[in-house]
């Protein structure tokens, strides 16, 4: 008897019925699971899981994708839903009231956010928390496009541009071994941009069922946000021997701690990258116009718009993914350079005026702007003394934000004349590359006794 083996049950955890459905188990989570542990070990490598830089890139992918789903909404119904004239009286009532105000705002957030040095990653969770809240208020009134909306509108604004300056504030205290900031800011851009791509399709085919949809979406994305960022480690909160940032060439003569001087080639530019900004504004808002009422030859509105949506995408990825790949070599030549190669765009678009060059423009827009703003990093990163580092990034990450506003401003009224846009584009392209040449000359490149010198803190 002993020899008999004994009668295995199928409810025994192995049997057959069991064996099947663990392996259907596996077959349908596996589409799941495997591209999420690749995506982590593509967000960790080289030292950035155990810096937490890893957790900061799939913070900041997350933030791409909530924000790209509010702008889907948002886009169908101030935007597609009525005609080009009442649109562009909506878009122009959307600036007035979220935009204007943001201009009073922007230039407060670096400072406030400056006496919170030690809840970095409860701002990070509340400007989550916030859009998610607004978000599913904004779902309420999005299909009637009511004014309850613009206010609600300009608290999305607010958080997101409190997030991008507490975001830019972290980065350096994150950074592995061995890694510049230019890399680390290249990989955290690169995940927003690929999260933005990727939520695109999934908002549009939200938005078919109900421009609430997207809002929806955005609200679930962005508590996931509010949890993530307190994964982030502890040290992100710690502010032991920073101090707030004036950036100024001239020296103050209070005595309030700050940074009192800055190299010129960092102030340059500081201005060339606004002009960058100033110009992504632009083109988003005048262009968005422009090529619904007149479409690319061949293609209607809404592919016009997708041509050069894409272009521009495309660019900023590849200008992200060659800035990494450069690590940040003279950073004052790569801004006069880019800025050089866009205005030369501007102009031949603006001479030469047709649906190619607009194509090119936006793509080469995108592609120096993400090369310029890695080099300002690096700049930064560079000149300014670590002490008050920090503040310094937070402070021109809100000069930037107001740029584009400017410039989105300037788009939202121009005339919708092709030609026209696109010389204000090269005007306003030029003004940079002239700081980005005077940052250029004066760079320690150029002088070298300015490479041991250090900027005075009082």
């Amino acid at each position: 008897m002993s020899s008999v083996a004994p009668v295995r049950s199928s409810d025994d955890g192995s049997g057959p019925a069991r064996r099947a459905g663990r392996a259907v188990g596996r077959a349908l989570h596996r589409p799941i699971t495997a591209p999420a542990k690749g995506i982590r070990r593509a967000t960790h490598a080289h030292g950035a899981g155990e810096s937490g830089l890893g957790k900061l890139i799939e913070l900041h992918a997350i933030n791409g994708a909530g924000d790209m789903m509010i702008t889907v909404a948002l886009a169908s119904t101030v935007f597609f839903s009525v005609p080009t004239d009442e649109a562009r009286g909506r878009v122009a009532l959307y600036l007035a009231i979220t935009m204007a105000p943001f201009t009073v705002l922007a230039p407060v957030i670096g400072p406030l956010l400056d006496r919170l040095p030690h809840g970095r990653r409860a701002s990070m969770a509340a400007a989550m928390l916030a859009r998610a809240v607004l978000a599913l208020l904004m779902s309420a009134v999005v299909a009637t496009g009511g004014l309850q909306l613009y206010p609600e509108a300009l608290g999305v604004l607010v958080a997101s541009k409190s997030y991008g300056v507490v975001r830019s504030a972290v980065v350096p205290r994150l950074l592995p071994p061995k890694f510049s900031l230019v890399k680390a800011n290249s990989r955290v851009t690169l995940a927003g941009l690929l999260a933005t791509g990727a939520a695109a399709p999934v908002a549009a085919g939200l938005n078919s069922i109900g421009p609430q949809w997207p809002l929806y979406g955005a609200c679930v994305i962005f508590m996931g946000g509010a949890f993530a960022a307190f994964t982030l480690p502890h040290k992100v909160d710690e502010a032991k021997g920073e101090r707030r940032a004036r950036l100024s060439t001239h020296e103050a003569h209070s005595k309030r701690p700050g940074l009192r001087t800055v190299s010129r080639s960092v102030l340059c530019g500081l201005l060339a990258n606004a002009a960058m900004r100033g110009l992504s504004g632009f083109l988003i808002f005048f262009l968005a116009f422009l090529l619904r009422e007149h479409p690319l030859a061949g293609q209607s509105a809404a592919v016009s718009l997708g041509i050069v949506g894409v272009s521009a995408g495309v660019g900023n990825a590849c200008g992200t993914a060659v800035g990494a790949w450069l690590r940040a070599r003279a950073p004052e030549v790569i801004v006069a350079s880019v800025l050089c190669v866009t205005l030369g765009v501007a102009v031949l678009a603006a001479v030469f005026y047709s649906g190619v060059f607009v194509a090119v423009l936006a793509a080469t827009a995108g592609f120096c702007q993400a090369l310029a703003k890695l080099s300002l990093d690096a700049m930064i990163q560079r000149d300014v003394p670590e002490t008050v580092r920090t503040s310094a990034f937070a402070r021109s990450e809100t000069l930037l934000q107001v740029a584009w506003v400017l410039g989105g401003a300037i788009g939202i009224v121009l005339p919708l004349n092709g030609v026209l846009g696109m010389s204000v584009a090269a005007a306003i392209v030029a003004l940079g590359a002239t700081m980005g040449i005077r940052g250029a000359l004066s760079s320690p490149r150029h002088h070298p006794q300015q490479r041991t010198s250090r900027p005075r803190v009082a």
